[in-house]
């Protein structure tokens, strides 16, 4: 799902930019809240998510396709700690690695940090009342869809990919990839909350 330098308009690099700047801020501020005891764990996630993200699946024009985990971290630690893990993820593999563009750095950690961290974690607060595996499956599931289709708007509007085929692919590969999401969530989430019992519930 990380977009390249060159797919996006100067429009939508500048409105991408001002949203994640002012998202990844007042996560930053809202994060001094989080217990001492679970700092260390932002570096363990971002290692995990990292890595995880290193397995690429190309899609079209440069896009490419994986797993994210910005759900998966909001469910343990709250969306705030995870838009901070994504961010430093991101921004690590485009700087060092050159995975994703410099110009679409804002871009990319709103569709694959800010959706997932907020709207993930906003729908599984909604369903886990109904069923905790699923409001966590679907949750993660759906953020990486929604990550794929807001992708494919950004790169739509900025006229450099026909926008259908790119639509299509974004999120005809990505629902498939996000049933891995979902599983790898869940088996996760429950394996740590086991080992770890400071991660049961639901974080502020």
């Amino acid at each position: 799902m990380h977009i390249p330098d060159g797919l996006l308009s100067t429009p939508i690099i500048i409105v991408t930019y001002a949203i994640t700047i002012l998202g990844v801020a007042y996560s930053a501020r809202k994060l001094r809240g989080l217990p001492e005891e679970k700092i260390p764990l932002l570096g363990l996630f971002a290692a995990g998510i990292f890595a995880a993200q290193m397995v690429n699946f190309p899609i079209i024009g440069g896009v490419s396709g994986h797993l994210l985990g910005a759900t998966l971290v909001a469910i343990l630690l709250g969306p705030y700690a995870s838009v901070i893990v994504m961010t430093a993820v991101l921004l690590i593999q485009t700087l060092l690695f050159g995975d994703g563009g410099i110009t679409a750095i804002g871009a990319n950690i709103l569709n694959m940090g800010l959706v997932g961290a907020f709207i993930g974690y906003g729908v599984y607060l909604k369903l886990r009342n109904i069923n905790e595996t699923l409001a966590m499956g679907f949750a993660s599931w759906l953020s990486v869809v929604l990550g794929a289709t807001l992708a494919s708007i950004e790169i739509g509007l900025s006229h450099s990919l026909p926008f259908t085929k790119v639509l299509a692919l974004m999120v005809g590969y990505h629902s498939i990839i996000g049933i891995g999401e979902a599983v790898l969530t869940v088996l996760i989430v429950n394996a740590l909350r086991a080992k770890l019992p400071s991660l049961e519930g639901v974080p502020a």
